[in-house]
C-alpha cells in the first residue's frame, strides 16, 4: 500500500482530493496489464478491450511479474497508484495459455476475479467496416440459462456488466446507442457442463422508413472471441456488503402511513389525539341564537336547599317575577 503523503502545494492537494471517496463517484478507470509472458493473441485481445474503454483506460506496454491468484499485493499497489478500480491482466503460459483475468477492486483491494481462456479470436482490425465512436455505452444482451443459474456464469455476467457500465444518467437517447454487446452460451450437457461464452459486438444501424418508426439492423464490427471460464475468486461476503452499501443521500426518504393503491392513488393514514368537543371553538352568528323559551329552561338552577329558583334573568337585563 502507498503511504499517506501530505500535500505540499495546491496542485498536489487537488490530486489527493480527487482520489478521496465521494458520494457520487466519477467513471471507472480501467488498467490493462501484461503478465510475465504473453503472445500475440493476448496482446491483441488487450488492445481490443483497451480501445473499447478509451478514454477512461490505461494500458501498460511492459511485462509485469504479476500472478493474481497467487499474490494480490501487486494489483493493490497498481490500483492505488493509478486510481484504477478495474484491472485486466493478460498472460500466456504452458499450463494456462491465452488467458485474460478480469479483476474488480474495492478501496484499492481485490474484490473478485474471473479467469477466461481465449479459444478462438478475431480482432477488431480484421473487420473492415465502420466502428463506433469512443466513449459511448452499448446495449448488453445475455443469452443462455447459465447466466442465471450457474455461479461462475453469474460472475461472468456481473464482470461484463461492470466492464461496459458507464455513468448513470436519468435520460437516454435511443439513437445514441451505436453498438451492442452480446454474450451467448449453449445449454449444458453431461459431456460439456461448462460450455464456452461467445463474445460478439455489433454496430446498430437505424434505417428510416416511411412510417413513424425506424428499422434497426445489426452489423458485426468485432472483436469476436470464444471464452472458456477457468478459475474464479469470489468476493468476501463482508467486503461485498461494504462495496454494495449506498450512501444515505441516495436512499429514498421513508414516508410513513402512505400507501399506493392499484390505480396509483396515494392513501394516507392520519393519527390524531381524542378531541374534546366541549372545548371546541365555534363562531357565533345572530341567526343561531336560541329562543327565549329555551333560554328560560337553561337558566333555571337549584338553591342550596334543593328548591327551584323562580327568578330568571335574561341576557337583555329584563327581570321576570312570578
Amino acid at each position: 500500500m502507498l503511504r499517506a503523503v501530505k500535500a505540499r502545494n495546491a496542485r498536489s492537494k487537488r490530486e489527493i482530493e480527487k482520489r478521496e471517496p465521494k458520494i457520487e463517484e466519477s467513471g471507472r478507470t480501467f488498467l490493462f496489464l501484461r503478465g510475465s509472458s504473453t503472445n500475440k493473441v493476448v496482446q491483441t485481445a488487450l488492445l481490443d478491450l483497451y480501445l473499447l474503454k478509451k478514454p477512461n483506460a490505461i494500458k501498460f506496454s511492459r511485462k509485469n511479474q504479476i500472478y493474481p491468484f497467487e499474490n494480490t499485493s501487486s494489483l493493490n499497489f497498481l490500483s492505488e497508484k493509478n486510481d484504477a478500480s478495474f484491472l485486466v491482466v493478460g498472460s500466456c503460459g504452458k499450463r494456462r495459455q491465452n488467458t485474460l483475468i478480469f479483476v474488480r477492486m474495492f478501496d484499492y483491494q481485490v474484490l473478485d476475479m474471473l479467469e477466461l481462456r481465449i479459444e478462438a479470436a478475431v480482432s477488431m482490425i480484421e473487420f473492415k467496416n465502420e466502428k463506433c465512436f469512443i466513449g459511448l455505452r452499448p446495449m448488453i444482451l445475455f443469452v443462455g440459462s447459465l447466466f442465471e443459474s450457474s455461479p461462475k456464469y453469474q460472475l461472468c455476467k456481473s464482470m461484463f456488466l461492470d466492464f461496459f457500465h458507464g455513468k448513470t444518467t436519468d435520460q437516454l437517447n435511443i439513437e445514441g446507442i451505436q453498438y451492442a454487446v452480446c454474450l451467448l452460451t449453449e445449454e449444458p450437457t453431461d459431456e460439456n457442463p461448462f460450455p464456452p461464452v461467445f463474445f460478439r459486438l455489433y454496430m446498430v444501424k437505424y434505417m428510416k422508413e416511411e412510417g413513424s418508426g425506424s428499422k434497426i439492423e445489426l452489423e458485426e464490427m468485432g472483436p469476436r472471441y470464444d471464452f472458456l471460464i477457468r478459475r474464479t475468486h469470489e468476493a468476501n461476503e463482508k467486503m461485498m456488503k461494504e462495496a454494495m452499501k449506498k450512501p444515505k443521500k441516495h436512499l429514498p426518504k421513508i414516508k410513513k402511513n402512505i400507501d399506493v393503491d392499484i390505480m396509483g392513488d396515494k392513501i394516507g393514514q392520519i393519527h390524531l389525539a381524542k378531541q374534546n368537543i366541549d372545548q371546541l371553538q365555534t363562531r357565533k352568528f345572530k341567526g343561531l341564537k336560541r329562543k327565549i323559551e329555551d333560554s328560560i329552561e337553561d337558566e333555571l338552577s337549584l338553591n342550596k336547599d334543593g328548591k327551584k329558583n323562580r327568578r330568571v334573568t335574561f341576557k337583555d337585563d329584563l327581570t321576570l317575577h312570578t
